[in-house]
């Protein structure tokens, strides 16, 4: 089983959240999930997460701090999920390795089909609006 470690983005604009969609073909497909992606090796977290955000949905943001951190098992993979709030800064979302996307009010995330390991951070940005 591999372990990876992987970053998510909770990206804040006006209220709402944006949720990505995955491509059907992928892991856990036409799940939504924070949108973000696998770390390189040696790579900064809020570094990563920045350039995977650009390469996913082709925009700008500002990483902030640390707002859950998961761990979660899947049938043939470990993964330890970093989730960051972060600021929309620049750019018009593209859908360049997403299916679809959408901002959310906090209070919609529950009637989406979130991945497995997103669901803590849905749980807490839950709790925090509240």
């Amino acid at each position: 089983m591999k372990q990876l470690v992987v970053t998510a983005a909770v990206i804040e604009r006006e209220g709402m959240i944006l949720l990505a969609q995955r491509k059907p073909d992928t892991h856990m497909g036409l799940k939504w999930e924070f949108p973000g992606g696998k770390l390189e090796w040696g790579e900064d977290p809020r570094a990563g997460l920045a350039r995977e955000i650009s390469e996913e949905l082709g925009i700008g943001i500002e990483v902030g701090e640390v707002l859950e951190v998961v761990s979660h098992t899947y049938e043939d993979r470990h993964i330890v999920l970093l989730g960051y709030r972060c600021r929309f800064v620049s750019g018009e979302i593209q859908m360049l390795d997403v299916q679809d996307v959408r901002w959310v009010r906090p209070a919609e995330l529950k009637s989406y089909d979130v991945a497995p390991a997103d669901w803590p951070i849905v749980d807490r940005l839950l709790a925090l609006n509240e």
